[in-house]
């Protein structure tokens, strides 16, 4: 179902809330709004296919605009709301953009990025942009109720950047009518988290990613509330938890890390008793990092690993992964292969580039087939990876080891960074570490590490050696970094994934300047 259905019945139940503002938007507001909005969209020309993008943080203005999109049968590109204003306008040109919706709080970066687009429809909400109609306004002159014709639409969603310029992954549209389907991933995920209407979901990430936003969908799709933080904060998402009653929550593995160096007496602090599901996902979560927050929370983690490219998904509760520590689970949607660079199939045990064989090839890369020729195996066009690296167990349990853009090849040795970063994530010293690989004139490249420390630590030679010992007792010698530089932050996005080339730039700049 959609939102009309669930305001026809609980016109007054919360859709969407915002933690740090209280704002709230119930079935009925966000079936009025989604609808207007439709009409407006229409009104301008936009069609079946076409697609309106949105910059915003995380707010009710979110779901408006995607629940408008989906009823329209649009494409929905929610943009980064960290980049810069080339970056935001090489997004909103990239995905043909008809419609650009915006806050006002954005008003600054706006202006340097509307001379680089050409946009049909220009909307702001929540104050005035220059160049933009307001939203407001623009709703309130909108004929009331639904389209005539209500197809479905999608999110197309661009990739978060971490290896090169994002890439906006596009799925066909549904051959349904928004009033008649909802997302295809509801059927997957659903029935594992036990989704429904009373159903208080937990959502700590910024909406501008594929899970946060998607989730939030299914949430609705289902009758239940979305919580949203504007911006992660360890105390308080707990708090939000017991405030909200929340049931259902969804992480990644740094929030994790964030969540258990708390205080004793301030994770002490807050009722959980309501949360039976934490979902997390989106980068490898260290064995000791997991069983921490299970000892902690219960068996409650479900883990999924998956892509904004959807190429298929695995699942894992706590019972399973507790007794093959370390895996991603086993494939849920669609058929796992490891092979080797060629396009080999490799047996069980051996890391390799993870696949996912499905009926059909479920995306493509948004203007840019040569993108998306390159993510799917050589021989079988169904078989597609987002360059994973990763083996399968002789039970068909699936293992991250790391990226293919990011593993080290020191003197002809493979070296994974997340195995090194796993091991070093919860020293008492280390607020964040990035793991790279630099040139070297004999190795061809050697492992180098980069801490953020904790607040009350301070960099030192000492310190330095501590840590470079702190991994050799726990990690081959080979994989150790021979050097850790210590930097005052490093750059993460907001949905907790390492921006490795930001970093290696920077060791490059740096060591040149030197």
């Amino acid at each position: 179902m959609y939102p009309g259905a669930h305001a026809a019945l609980t016109p007054d139940k919360p859709a969407f809330i915002l933690v740090e503002s209280g704002e709230t938007l119930t079935y009925q507001q966000l079936e009025d709004r989604s609808a207007r909005l439709a009409q407006v969209l229409f009104a301008a020309g936009l069609r079946p296919g076409d697609t309106v993008a949105m910059l915003a943080h995380n707010s009710p203005l979110y779901y408006e605009v995607y629940w408008a999109a989906m009823r329209s049968g649009l494409y929905m590109t929610p943009v980064n709301a960290q980049l810069s204003s080339t970056e935001i306008a090489y997004i909103v040109n990239d995905c043909d953009a008809k419609a650009f919706v915006v806050a006002a709080d954005f008003a600054a970066v706006i202006a340097e990025v509307l001379p680089l687009i050409q946009v049909r429809l220009l909307l702001a909400s929540g104050g005035a942009i220059d160049g933009f109609d307001d939203l407001e306004e623009a709703l309130a002159a909108a004929p009331e109720g639904p389209l005539d014709h209500e197809p479905r639409g999608r999110e197309m969603v661009y990739s978060s950047g971490t290896t090169g310029l994002p890439k906006g992954v596009q799925a066909p549209l549904p051959p349904y009518l928004a009033s008649e389907g909802s997302d295809p991933l509801l059927g997957v995920f659903g029935p594992i988290f036990g989704w429904d209407s009373d159903s208080i979901y937990l959502n700590p990430a910024p909406l501008y990613h594929g899970a946060p936003l998607r989730f939030g969908g299914m949430i609705h799709s289902v009758g239940g509330t979305v919580v949203s933080l504007r911006k992660f904060d360890a105390e308080t998402a707990l708090q939000t938890i017991e405030r909200y009653a929340v049931t259902h929550s969804q992480w990644v593995p740094t929030m994790f890390v964030r969540l258990l160096k708390l205080p004793a007496e301030v994770r002490a602090k807050y009722d959980l008793s309501s949360h039976r599901v934490a979902v997390h996902a989106a980068a490898p979560c260290a064995v000791e990092v997991k069983a921490g927050i299970i000892e902690w929370w219960g068996p409650i983690l479900f883990e999924y690993y998956s892509s904004t490219e959807a190429i298929g998904i695995t699942f894992t509760d706590s019972a399973t992964w507790a007794a093959h520590p370390g895996t991603v689970g086993k494939a849920g949607l669609g058929i796992l292969h490891i092979c080797d660079d060629e396009g080999n199939e490799l047996d069980a045990f051996e890391d390799g580039i993870v696949y996912f064989e499905r009926d059909v090839m479920p995306f493509a890369y948004h203007n840019a087939p040569d993108k998306t020729r390159a993510a799917q195996h050589p021989a079988n066009e169904n078989w597609s990876s987002v360059g994973d690296i990763g083996h399968v167990d002789d039970e068909g349990f699936l293992f991250l080891t790391d990226r293919v853009s990011f593993m080290i090849i020191a003197g002809g040795v493979n070296i994974y960074p997340q195995e090194v970063e796993n091991a070093l994530a919860l020293h008492d010293a280390v607020f964040d570490i990035a793991v790279i690989g630099v040139p070297d004139a004999e190795m061809g490249q050697r492992v180098h590490g980069v801490v953020q420390l904790e607040p009350d630590h301070a960099a030192s030679p000492e310190l330095e050696r501590e840590l470079i010992e702190f991994l050799r007792a726990r990690i081959a010698h080979y994989k150790v970094p021979r050097r850790i530089d210590f930097w005052d932050t490093l750059p993460r996005n907001a949905m907790g994934k390492m921006l490795k080339r930001e970093v290696l730039a920077t060791y490059i700049k740096r060591t040149v300047a030197e």
